[in-house]
């Protein structure tokens, strides 16, 4: 994020509670390998679009 004001949005909330979610599942031990790939990458995308990479 950059020096100026961000204001915090109902998107900004939402993006966080997917990514905690997601971090979540990845906890599963009972989580197959494909699926784990898969959350993974989705929570690099979100990392992204959130400035937190």
């Amino acid at each position: 994020m950059s020096d100026k004001t961000h204001n915090y949005t109902c998107q900004d909330y939402r993006q966080e509670m997917i990514l905690l979610s997601l971090k979540k599942r990845l906890q599963d031990p009972e989580l197959p390998e494909k699926d784990k790939r898969e959350i993974e990458q989705e929570i690099q995308k979100l990392e992204k679009e959130m400035d937190l990479d």
